[in-house]
């Protein structure tokens, strides 16, 4: 990941989805290909990625260029088509070198439709003022920043081959080289595409950057809002791995992500977060927490594979996404005060919400009345209504009007990226004028 100034960070069931995003993953058969990913396999990669004998890994440097050849090893027994130039698996541009393999799509109605799965594979050498927090001159091995996201990307691309059927549309997996030196790699990628892939349409990106330090099982989430109901969609990949999901609205040209976000492509980034040894020569492999690359891994390939398999065409790129500030989130999940409701009137749920423009889907509560239904079922402020018994929610207005007719429902609510089912019941609807306020708090 690019030099960034350090900034410390604020019954699980599957979620019914709604949308193209996710197609069922209980059909899938994924329980070989999760189990493929191994923390011991992850380790064995971070290990030689990160040796002393590679110098760093700076990009166009000799350590940069056996960190290529050693992934292209890795890759090359997996079935992965070189996407490349001339046949290769390589991408060369200003003496630096992008990695790229295709699966290509097994339904031909939407094969012409890829997912770009990326991680960089450079690291910064031994360091200079520009890109080190220090000290300089020594060996910068980058054992989290990021040959934990190339660990994870070839344990992806290894998981893909265990799947019972190749995906509907393909996935192109991607190492970029010279993300350090100015996102170099995945901005040239973009300009020229090789050959063999020029004519796919790239309707989703993910990147892996840091993913070696997971801690409390708390990963962040870079992108959710570049298209709507995209958070749905990796909320539902999460059912099984069960992280702690922080979504970011923070969009920094910091890393890989951010030039298909910049060519408005829907992209997502995963990362377990900083640490005191980012940029430093002290970020190697003792550090890493390799057990915890298992669920990060095992969640994108879940949304890599909901996303590659999602039933018709995929949602478009939310332009207002770059505009969104952390002052905006703020003001859209703040708590709503006693005095929204008239005097006198309380809804018979004891609940409000208020709708997300960048999540339809998933109004967010933002009042729950002491003593209530809905305080009793154990709702909170916060969380967000995903399904009314079983039924995908599609707008505020249709919840409300769902909830208004009903005496008892069971509730899929997200609770930081987490699916808690909840059930909660009311008195009998009385037909006399004021015996119940409608449920209309915003």
């Amino acid at each position: 990941m690019m030099i960034r100034a350090f900034v410390v960070p604020a019954v699980i069931v599957g979620v019914a989805c709604a949308g193209p995003w996710t197609a069922s993953l209980a059909a899938e058969g994924l329980h070989t290909a999760h189990a493929s990913i191994r923390a011991a396999d992850a380790s064995r990669h971070i290990h030689a990625l990160a040796d002393d004998a590679l110098e760093g890994r700076e990009g166009g440097s000799r350590g940069g260029r056996a960190a290529g050849a050693y992934i292209v090893q890795a890759i090359e027994r997996l079935g992965l088509e070189p996407a490349g130039n001339d046949g290769s698996f390589f991408q060369s541009f200003g003496g630096m070198r992008n990695i790229l393999a295709l699966l290509p799509g097994s339904d031909p109605t939407v094969a012409s439709e890829m997912i770009v799965v990326g991680a960089h594979y450079d690291h910064v050498g031994y360091g200079t003022p520009n890109n080190s927090f220090g000290p300089t001159g020594l060996i910068h091995n980058g054992a989290d920043d990021n040959a934990s996201g190339v660990a994870g990307l070839i344990e992806l691309a290894e998981a893909l081959g265990q799947l019972p059927n190749r995906p509907r549309r393909s996935v192109l997996i991607a190492f970029w080289d010279g993300e350090e030196k100015g996102l170099l790699g995945s901005y040239h990628f973009l300009r020229v595409r090789p050959a063999a892939i020029a004519e796919r349409q790239i309707v989703f990106s993910l990147n892996l950057d840091m993913i070696g330090r997971l801690r409390g099982g708390r990963v962040e989430v870079y992108g959710a809002r570049t298209a709507q109901s995209l958070r749905r969609a990796i909320v539902a990949a999460n059912a099984k791995t069960n992280l702690e999901l922080v979504f970011d609205w923070e969009i920094t040209d910091d890393s890989d992500h951010y030039p298909f976000i910049a060519a408005r492509i829907p992209t997502v980034m995963f990362h377990t977060g900083l640490h005191d040894q980012y940029h430093r020569p002290s970020d190697d492999t003792h550090l890493v927490n390799f057990g915890g690359i298992e669920p990060v891994v095992r969640l994108a390939l879940d949304l890599v594979v909901g996303t590659a398999n999602g039933i018709g065409p995929l949602p478009v790129f939310r332009d207002q996404c770059r505009a969104e500030t952390a002052a905006q989130r703020r003001a859209l999940e703040s708590p709503a005060s006693e005095s929204v409701m008239p005097a006198g009137q309380r809804p018979r749920w004891g609940m409000s919400v208020r709708e997300d423009q960048g999540e339809p889907t998933a109004p967010i509560v933002v009042r729950v009345a002491a003593g209530s239904p809905m305080a009793e079922s154990g709702i909170a402020v916060g969380d967000r209504i995903m399904a009314v018994d079983g039924h995908p929610v599609r707008s505020q207005q249709e919840l409300l009007a769902t909830l208004a007719a009903r005496q008892s429902v069971r509730l899929d609510v997200e609770r930081k990226g987490r699916i808690v089912t909840v059930e909660s019941s009311t008195p009998a609807i009385q037909n006399q004028q004021g015996s119940q306020a409608a449920e209309n708090d915003p």
